[in-house]
């Protein structure tokens, strides 16, 4: 009976130290996240049955024709079922804008790529989501010309929208330009003022870092390309949801992406997001490609500066920036709210901090990814310009190098480079103490 009673009060006592420790060791945190991962992927799993009973009532486009002359070109898009459609122009570069209901675009990768032919005035076009039920077709113009039809014609399997443009005068098209011109029809979506709000992943604890997600590109912005028809904005998406399962998968942080479907998001969009969430810190990831120099191999990060390091780092970050006009939007600078002395300070504080987390980067990637041979360069990305998170943004390495792009569709390879990834986000905050932040909010690492 007293070996019993005994027993007892010993299992009483560690109750109760246990009770005491746990917390200590953040077991709570962890048992969170683990209950919060399993509840959030039910909710996944119930998102993708959605998109997927959406997509199967979606109208699909199946084939595009293009007919290019020297005077007009016309395209057509065979559809499942007849569309509204609006068409209007852009100027600087010239561009004509179809904007559509939400469309399921089956088409080749490589389709629209390509100029359509010598002595016509059609450049390449490209086709994608552009926000929540909405999707965009942009045509670039080689010269000036007007959109005279656009109309969906109904026919046995179908429909097919039919795109008419003729070739026109510098004055006429500048008239014209930002103007709607050709309406199909008037039960468009309405024009959305923010078309994402994504909510911060991982444990329910605000005193832990929000670190964002930035996958580059996306939707009707499909970024770099491999001559077989890899996509930049597939690549860094899947990596992307790797890198947050990860630092979910740690019970320390908070995790929220820009974009968590293949849809395009504006520039200013993105580091609003960021901002609008009280980010810690700011992560976009990309893939460059090089006309030419298919030996250049490795993973660059990039931070935000006036002036660029170097010529290369200034002609990335001169084509990453025109990612708005690519799918047809004209690019606004967000107002700076922070001004004065206070701006100056926060901004030179916020780059101290990017600069010490792409050091981390370059040391946790160090033996696992290959580096390029100047893997730290600064330059006046539109991404990277919020004055109070700290930003960076990588490269993981060249579609254009037959070997790199081989390694970043590699599932082992994303592991890896995740697992890095991870390992310097770990020692970027670990680093910190808890009441520094850019503008001054309080964290626990």
């Amino acid at each position: 009976m007293r070996t019993t009673t005994e027993t007892l009060r010993r299992l009483a006592r560690f109750a109760v130290a246990a009770a005491l420790l746990l917390p200590m060791w953040g077991y709570p945190a962890r048992a969170e996240a683990v209950e919060g991962r399993a509840v959030e992927g039910r909710a996944v799993e119930g998102r993708a049955a959605e998109v997927a009973a959406r997509q199967a009532h979606m109208v699909r486009a199946t084939a595009v024709a293009v007919d290019a002359r020297k005077d007009m070109a016309r395209l057509t898009f065979t559809l499942t079922a007849a569309v509204t459609a609006k068409a209007f122009l852009l100027e600087r570069p010239d561009r004509v804008i179809i904007d559509l209901p939400e469309v399921n675009f089956q088409l080749p990768k490589t389709v629209g790529r390509q100029p359509s032919g010598k002595g016509n005035f059609i450049g390449s076009f490209r086709f994608g989501l552009f926000a929540p039920e909405r999707s965009r077709i942009v045509i670039d113009l080689r010269e000036p010309a007007l959109v005279s039809r656009v109309e969906t014609v109904t026919t046995g399997a179908g429909a097919e929208l039919v795109i008419e443009l003729n070739k026109a005068t510098r004055a006429a098209y500048r008239k014209a330009a930002l103007r709607p011109m050709v309406d199909s029809g008037d039960s468009l979506p309405a024009e959305p003022e923010d078309t994402v709000k994504p909510v911060a992943r991982g444990p329910k604890n605000d005193a832990l870092p929000l670190v964002v997600i930035d996958p580059g590109h996306g939707g009707i912005d499909p970024g770099a390309q491999t001559g077989d028809g890899v996509l930049e904005k597939d690549v860094v998406f899947a990596f992307a949801q790797r890198l947050r399962e990860r630092l979910e998968e740690s019970g320390r942080y908070r995790v929220m992406m820009t974009r968590t479907t293949d849809t395009f998001i504006a520039l200013g969009a993105r580091t609003r997001m960021a901002r609008q969430a009280g980010a810690d810190l700011f992560v976009s990831i990309h893939a460059d490609t090089l006309g030419s120099g298919a030996g250049v191999r490795g993973a660059t990060v990039y931070t935000g500066a006036d002036l660029a390091t170097d010529l290369e780092s200034a002609r990335l970050a001169d084509k990453e920036n025109l990612a708005d006009q690519i799918a047809g939007v004209e690019a606004a600078e967000d107002p700076d709210d922070i001004v004065g002395i206070l701006a100056d300070l926060t901004k030179r504080e916020t780059r101290t901090f990017s600069s010490s987390f792409a050091g981390n980067v370059i040391d946790s990637f160090k033996g696992t990814v290959l580096l390029n041979k100047n893997p730290h360069r600064s330059a006046g990305f539109r991404v990277l310009k919020a004055p109070d998170v700290p930003s960076v943004l990588i490269e993981l390495g060249y579609l254009s190098s037959a070997k790199d792009a081989a390694l970043l569709v590699s599932d082992a390879w994303q592991n890896e480079a995740a697992n890095a990834l991870t390992e310097a986000v770990r020692r970027y905050f670990s680093q910190r103490a808890p009441t520094e932040k850019a503008g001054g909010v309080a964290f626990s690492p």
